[in-house]
């Protein structure tokens, strides 16, 4: 299974933000524990459920995510 497919958009699953298999883990939830410096280990250590492979597709999510060609910014009025 390509990893980007266990990321799911469900408006009745966490108003609708992209989780992971559709089991209510946001993948914003993910990306913070990464940025507050846990490691796949420890995390997969308090979520039990998850697989190894969840946490790669929340982190190429973000990947594709952030490639965008050009950010507008909005003129201070």
């Amino acid at each position: 299974m390509h990893l980007l497919n266990r990321i799911t958009l469900d408006p009745n699953i966490c108003h609708g933000k992209p989780t992971i298999r559709g089991l209510r883990y946001p993948v914003e939830t993910m990306l913070e524990l990464f940025s507050a410096g846990m490691s796949i280990e420890e995390i997969l250590d308090d979520y039990e459920d998850l697989e190894r492979d969840d946490l790669l597709a929340v982190l190429s999510y973000a990947t594709r995510l952030s490639q965008v060609k050009r950010i507008e910014t909005a003129l201070a009025a």
